[in-house]
């Protein structure tokens, strides 16, 4: 059945909002700050395919419309009526789940006995086990660290909760209280959306809400094409950095060659880095995965905002994401920070789009999502642990439009927590939560400003955690001219004689009167700075964004000019390790066994380090050491 555009338009906004109806019943009755304030989660309506056809605007997590129920439903049997199926492992629901705190479920709706549709929700919970605290660390080294696994199994059985389930998800946690009072919110979401459907079939029959759901996917897969055929045909290719993998200082690599015609795209990642020892793989199994694919929603949605929200918009995208790479590992691969990688990811996307579409693309966001938590003891022997900040920082400029301070969603709708309810909540006291002057990249179009969270420790023996920090190497980029953003950073006890400025971070012990701060950092600039009008840099010396120092110094007459958008470590970087050598190196290794990737890849970059000045990227390289690490690195790759 094809349905009339008048019904399909009533019906698309109606399955909609069942979808936020029940993201508002899971935040309102949800017991952690990650659900009530930080909103990690999401809430869908799934096809008989296990595909989304039905997803929120405009609360919870935005990225997750690719994802598929399909292999995790198939993995339980036969199903009936107040079934629900909980997961959180990404390898045996190839993909549904990307890490282990995020506990997805899913219902089975039943009209007139027959499955008519699935409803769907995650919750990122506070910790289900594990090595650490919150369960996610960078530097685990398998997914056997990370916490307990639960492959799809019935939580619930004909209405009642499996209290086996039950027993092994209290036992397995530091926060058992907590996860159930999230899971129970959860339940609640689903059964909302069983109502509502129920109450729309009832208005509009079966046959037409199931014609809705393919419709609407067929729609947006049209919108979609029709969007995509308005790129320039041709391959465009785009590489970037992770800082690190968290256990070594060996930048990890992510190259992309999009391909866009006919309406379609084809993402290929080949050169990317092989999958790392720590906890930055991304677990998309090959799919078209939502962790992949997710600016080519933004760029449709740029372009044609009237777009539906579903799993249409990718149904014009191809992957590659070669096997046993950072976007696509082999099991037992650690995942917990993938979200870091997957950032990454969308910095490629966004970089090989901008020279497809310059005018439209944005420069590079600040490129980290930091999660910051803390772990306090409970007085009992345990720890209490909760989300203090998703700390982000700004979006990239692009033509026309400085980037927003303080504010990124490029991979989700994460909001800040209220001062007031983190205090109430953590034996901590915020000191500052502002934006920071001077981070956004300088150009025609200002980068938008990172963000600083400053916060004082009031219980000892507590824990600090801040996952997913980059950016604190190679700068957030520039675009057509413009400058890179700030550097991130992370200091203990600023401007006292025990200042510590760290890095990166796995946990943090700190005491009572202790302060933290977390630095996050600013976006790229877009276009030439000089050209910036003399009314806009006054208005943001005026607000605050750019002190007059930092005025002077990035548009004044002395201003000096960079060689490249990218700052001058990836530059530096870049003379020595270029991207055709990186290229013939990944394609090198991405063809030995898997357990002599890592080490090989290893042994090749520090050989060609020897040649380089100690704490180079950061410190230049003269010419004849860099010459002669191309050399090293040119005999290497002979020899592979």
């Amino acid at each position: 059945m094809k349905l009339d555009p008048v019904t399909l338009e009533i019906l698309g906004n109606k399955l909609a909002a069942v979808t936020e109806e029940m993201c508002l019943t899971l935040q309102r009755t949800g017991r952690t700050l990650y659900v009530k304030e930080t909103a990690d989660f999401a809430c869908a309506l799934a096809g008989l395919d296990g595909r989304f056809f039905a997803y929120p605007r405009s609360i919870g997590v935005s990225g997750f419309v690719g994802l598929e129920c399909a292999p995790a439903i198939a993995a339980v049997g036969p199903l009936e009526p107040g079934d629900v199926i909980l997961t959180n492992d990404p390898y045996r629901s190839e993909g549904l789940a990307t890490h282990l705190p995020d506990l997805h479920m899913i219902e089975p709706y039943f009209h007139a006995g027959e499955i008519v549709a699935y409803g769907w929700c995650f919750v990122h919970c506070s910790d289900v086990g594990g090595r650490v605290p919150s369960s996610i660390s960078p530097t685990n080294t398998e997914i056997f660290q990370e916490g307990l696994r639960i492959p799809p199994v019935k939580l619930m059985k004909r209405g009642e909760m499996n209290a086996d389930v039950k027993l092994f998800l209290d036992a397995n946690s530091r926060t058992a209280e907590a996860n159930m009072g999230d899971i129970r919110a959860m339940l609640a979401a689903l059964a909302a959306g069983r109502r509502r459907l129920e109450q729309t079939i009832a208005q509009h029959g079966a046959d037409t809400v199931l014609a809705a759901g393919t419709d609407l996917v067929d729609y947006a897969g049209q919108k979609a094409r029709a969007v995509l055929a308005r790129v320039p045909e041709g391959s465009y290719s785009f590489s970037d950095y992770l800082d690190d993998d968290a256990a070594s200082p060996l930048p990890v690599r992510l190259a992309l060659t999009a391909t866009f015609g006919g309406g379609e795209v084809h993402l290929d990642f080949t050169g990317t880095d092989p999958q790392v020892a720590t906890a930055m793989n991304i677990p998309s199994r090959g799919r078209p995965h939502a962790w992949l694919t997710l600016r080519v929603l933004a760029l449709v949605h740029t372009l044609d905002p009237t777009v539906p929200l579903n799993v249409g918009l990718l149904s014009t995208v191809r992957i590659t994401a070669p096997e046993g790479s950072l976007v696509n590992p082999q099991e037992p691969a650690a995942v917990g920070v993938r979200h870091a990688a997957a950032i990454r990811v969308n910095d490629v996307l966004n970089g090989a789009f901008g020279r497809a579409l310059p005018a439209v693309m944005p420069a590079a966001s600040s490129g980290c999502v930091i999660p910051v938590v803390m772990a306090e003891p409970d007085g009992s022997g345990g720890r209490h642990v909760q989300v203090i900040e998703p700390m982000i920082g700004g979006t990239g400029a692009r033509e026309g439009r400085d980037g927003v301070d303080g504010r990124d969603s490029g991979i989700s709708n994460l909001a800040n927590n209220p001062v007031e309810t983190v205090e109430a909540e953590l034996g901590i006291e915020v000191l500052r939560y502002a934006l920071r002057p001077d981070s956004g990249g300088a150009g025609q179009w200002r980068g938008g400003c990172g963000m600083e969270l400053t916060f004082r420790v009031l219980t000892d023996g507590s824990n600090v955690l801040g996952r997913g920090m980059e950016r604190l190497l190679f700068r957030p980029w520039g675009a057509q001219g413009g400058r890179p953003g700030a550097a991130g950073a992370l200091i203990v006890n600023r401007g006292r004689p025990d200042e510590r400025r760290l890095g990166k971070i796995d946990v943090l012990e700190v005491n009572a009167g202790d302060t933290v701060t977390f630095l996050t950092p600013g976006a790229g600039g877009w276009g030439d700075p000089a050209l910036r009008a003399p009314e806009a840099i006054a208005r943001d010396v005026e607000n605050g964004f750019v002190t007059p120092e930092g005025a002077e110094r990035d548009y004044g007459p002395q201003a000096t000019e960079t060689a490249t958008g990218f700052g001058p470590e990836r530059a530096a970087w870049d003379a020595v390790f270029g991207a055709p050598a990186m290229d013939r190196l990944n394609a090198a290794l991405i063809a030995l066994p898997l357990a002599s990737r890592l080490r090989r890849r290893g042994e090749i970059l520090r050989a060609v380090l020897a040649e380089l000045p100690e704490g180079f990227p950061r410190a230049p390289a003269p010419e004849a050491a860099a010459a002669a690490a191309r050399a090293r690195l040119a005999d290497c790759l002979e020899t592979i």
